[in-house]
């Protein structure tokens, strides 16, 4: 099974720029959906930025404008990259990918470890 690791958290001031890494130990293009997830305290997890293989992407509102997602399936990477962040956006994000596994050809998820962003002055 293709593992997950994000990368790339930290603590960034209020309007600054951060942009996370999510990299497959194998190949992630039986992950037909990529996805960033964010949890922070107190809240409920949330899907914030989405791409599929034909590279179209969806946001929540809360980022659009702010977040872009993209993703290479030859580097089995994906990235989020954030500017203008905002306290708001503190929270562990975690890398998804959902998908049909090649070789069972059933339905396969996996997920990231998370990483912590922590926006704050």
């Amino acid at each position: 099974q293709v593992q997950l690791v994000e990368s790339g958290g930290g603590l960034v001031q209020p309007g600054g720029s951060l942009t996370l890494s999510c990299v497959g130990s194998g190949s992630i293009e039986h992950f037909f959906g990529m996805s960033w997830y964010r949890q922070a305290p107190g809240k409920e997890r949330e899907q914030v930025a989405s791409i599929i293989n034909s590279g179209h992407t969806n946001y929540v509102d809360a980022v659009k404008g702010r977040f872009t997602i993209s993703r290479d399936n030859a580097k089995n990477t994906v990235w989020l990259q954030m500017s203008s962040l905002e306290v708001g956006d503190t929270a562990v994000y975690y890398c998804n990918g959902v998908g049909r596994d090649p070789t069972s050809q059933r339905y396969t998820e996996a997920w990231g470890q998370g990483t912590l962003v922590t926006v704050s002055s």
